[in-house]
């Protein structure tokens, strides 16, 4: 048997399968024979994928009970199975935007982890969740991250969708992966862009460099296919109001774009954008950028809306958070500079 896995980027929390069964093997429920094949999966778990349409021989959906021939090629998409990790329950304010039986959606402040990992086991997302949702089965497994098919930044502020049981996640997982969500970011970013709209293209993988960064590699030796579209909404003389979506949901994906491009994020210490890139050499411009970056201390990126079908009822859903204060405060600095200076050339 060829067993091809591709565990999708961190920000898209689901991984992929992909087998091409064995020519000496006996039929078998293919419920079962994913069981045995895939580390740390139970058979109720497979049998969740199989109904929300999931998992695919020779390209056609199937059953639990379909029985695997020999050169069925198979595929199949499931989401992240249980770790030993344990996640401690914490009554965590929520901003939720919307809820129903099948799924939550959350309007994320800036500085809130979405799962636990190294150096952040406590105050995340998660822990929330667990607390909130204490009586729902899927949050009774001991999954690290239940319900998440996708997650943004600590330090980024936005809509997140959470699903509330498995079939909702497994049909959620399909639409990630099928990039069928359409999701829009603002950002603010040094300098003024060559064009008012374009299209950023390019592999990302972590840099060789430093592991907790992302770098773009054009050529595709290395990384994940990304692909980001984005629209100039505004220009404030150094910086530009950008409206940015994903085709497709890599970690960092707008951050490191964005830097390779030339136009890093305004105060995106880690990708190089929390120093003065643009503008005059005067003091009272210095001290200006100062006070930005202290009414912004993060990256200057928010997740403002996020659109997709129902899991359950299938309707077209969509949601949209306004700007959080500080970076709502940081544009209106921006518009005011702007505006100043306009006046001056007067």
């Amino acid at each position: 048997m060829i067993d091809e896995r591709e565990r999708e980027d961190q920000s898209e929390l689901y991984e992929h399968y992909r087998f091409v069964v064995d020519k000496g093997q006996s039929a078998e429920r293919i419920d079962r024979f994913l069981t045995a094949k895939i580390a740390n999966v139970s058979r109720t778990k497979v049998q969740y994928a199989a109904e929300a349409g999931n998992i695919l021989v020779n390209e056609k959906r199937v059953k639990p009970s379909y029985k695997v021939k020999p050169g069925d090629e198979i595929s199949v998409l499931l989401t992240y199975p249980p770790r030993e990790d344990e996640i401690i329950p914490e009554d965590i304010p929520l901003n939720i935007v919307f809820e129903d039986d099948d799924i939550v959606v959350i309007n994320k402040e800036a500085g809130m982890v979405v799962h636990p990992a190294y150096g952040n086991y406590t105050g995340t997302l998660i822990n929330a969740l667990y607390f909130r949702y204490k009586d729902l089965p899927l949050f009774q497994k001991g999954e690290l991250r239940p319900g998440l098919v996708h997650r943004i930044d600590k330090d980024t502020s936005g809509i997140m969708v959470v699903a509330k049981h498995e079939l909702a996640l497994n049909r959620l997982a399909r639409q990630f992966y099928e990039h069928s969500i359409d999701r829009h970011y603002v950002a603010l970013v040094w300098g003024t862009l060559k064009n008012n709209e374009g299209t950023i293209r390019g592999h990302i993988g972590r840099s060789p460099n430093d592991r907790k960064i992302m770098a773009v590699f054009e050529d595709g030796s290395q990384g994940k296919h990304a692909v980001t579209h984005y629209r100039i909404l505004e220009h404030y003389i150094y910086v530009s109001l950008v409206d940015c979506w994903l085709e497709t949901g890599r970690t960092h994906q707008i951050r490191a774009h964005f830097k390779h491009i030339g136009h890093p994020l305004f105060n995106d210490s880690a990708y190089g954008g929390d120093r003065i890139l643009k503008g005059t050499p005067f003091s009272k411009y210095r001290q200006f950028v100062e006070n930005c970056f202290n009414i912004c201390p993060r990256q200057a990126l928010h997740a403002r809306s996020l659109a997709f079908d129902h899991p359950i009822r299938g309707q077209r859903m969509y949601f949209e958070a306004p700007l959080p204060n500080d970076m709502a405060q940081l544009i209106d600095r921006w518009k005011e500079y702007a505006h100043q200076q306009a006046k001056n050339t007067l």
